[in-house]
């Protein structure tokens, strides 16, 4: 739907988005089929979509014939979205996202709202699927998808190295959507993958806690830290001389679950 379809639609039902929840509704349909071709959509792929409010995003990807999972919070939502696509190939699903059991899929193609962006993702990540394109605020984006080195590198990033390859694949203004967001939007595509290292993900995620709590200091001085914070006692003895100098933004994931092992 372009901008006057959502404005007339949102009238026509007396909806005033709601900022505050992150209610903001893709009105570039160009957007919309980039973000969906970019998925790769199968006609047999169960595709999950978080968040469809008026159905701006579900249109493009029920035009693959596939099966679609429709996850909407607002019940204010729930008779659009069936007025709207009244068809065996849309399942919609009143809940939280967050407090739900996900339901089995191959894709999810979303604009999460920015206000859940981190649960909602890690939440599917731990859950697992195929590959996902997923808007985000550009500012989380970019933490979520550094690499070691990069001013933005966070345990963010460390965490979604993890689970999966992310990439951005364009910046979206937000002249894309209604109401206008004040900061600007990432697309960015997901594609789980094994941990690329065999090491206990819970104490991982501790270490990397830990150490991330001194991202500036040298890995030396932050390992002092994570034993404060954490609990975790690490022989410096047994860490390269190269790896305790550098600064805790500049470490590779693996050379932190190196440190575990």
């Amino acid at each position: 739907m372009d901008l006057k379809e959502t404005r007339d639609l949102l009238r026509r039902h007396g909806i005033l988005p709601n900022k505050v929840q992150g209610q903001h509704f893709l009105v570039d349909e160009e957007v919309g089929r980039r973000e969906v071709a970019a998925a790769q959509i199968d006609e047999d792929d169960v595709v999950l979509e978080i968040g469809p409010g008026l159905g701006s995003l579900t249109e493009h990807i029920l035009a693959e014939g596939c099966r679609v999972i429709a996850v909407e919070k607002d019940p204010v939502f729930i008779d659009i979205l069936r007025e709207r696509f009244p068809r065996d190939g849309l399942e919609v699903v009143n809940a939280d996202v967050l407090k739900m059991d996900l339901p089995e899929f191959d894709v999810v193609v979303s604009n999460i709202p920015y206000v859940i962006s981190s649960p909602v993702t890690f939440k599917l990540l731990e859950h697992g699927f195929k590959r996902g394109v997923l808007t985000y605020q550009e500012e989380f984006a970019m933490r979520f998808t550094a690499r070691p080195g990069d001013w933005n590198y966070s345990r963010l990033s460390v965490a979604t190295h993890y689970y999966a390859e992310a990439e951005v694949l364009e910046r979206v203004p937000p002249t894309a959507f209604y109401p206008r967001p004040k900061v600007r939007s990432a697309m960015v595509r997901l594609t789980p993958r094994p941990p690329p290292f065999d090491v206990d993900r819970d104490l991982f995620f501790r270490f990397v806690r830990g150490l991330f709590t001194a991202r500036r200091k040298t890995v030396k001085k932050a390992i002092s830290i994570a034993k404060k914070v954490e609990g975790i006692d690490i022989d410096t003895a047994r860490v390269p001389e190269e790896t305790l100098e550098k600064r805790v933004f500049e470490l590779h994931p693996e050379e932190i679950a190196e440190m575990l092992l």
